[in-house]
């Protein structure tokens, strides 16, 4: 059973997870442009975002577990599912399909997309902080 709490930041803490992941993705393929052969990666962040709201599974190995104690959790991150090859981008001579100017944007937006979402959950918590103390 999930408390209030839980329900109120969840999707909160699943977009900055996803976005999280995103920002990995992006920087490995912004660091890779001159590596021969690298193809270029994103995750489609509604897609996976729908399916972590929805409880759908993301495809990662159930952790064994010896104790009660021990949490199950899940060894792929949240929306591995949905990372794929960037369609579109124009191959180089040396196989390699990074599109500089494209991912460097997607970068920025994506760096500000966190931002906002991590000051919407600031807000909600000095709301609820405020609501507790009072003031």
């Amino acid at each position: 059973m999930t408390s209030a709490l839980d329900r109120e930041f969840a999707p909160l803490q699943t977009a900055l997870n996803l976005r999280a992941q995103r920002q990995q993705l992006l920087s490995a393929n912004i660091a890779n442009a001159n590596t021969p052969g690298y193809k270029a990666v994103d995750v489609d962040f509604s897609a996976a975002f729908k399916a972590a709201l929805s409880g759908q599974q993301t495809g990662g190995l159930p952790l064994k577990t010896e104790n009660a104690r021990q949490l199950a959790g899940n060894t792929a991150p949240a929306g591995s599912n949905f990372i794929a090859y960037q369609a579109g981008n124009n191959v180089s001579l040396n196989g390699n399909s990074v599109d500089m100017n494209r991912e460097q944007a997607a970068f920025q937006k994506n760096s500000i997309q966190y931002e906002a979402d991590l000051t919407f959950l600031t807000g909600k918590i000095k709301t609820l902080t405020s609501a507790i103390t009072g003031n």
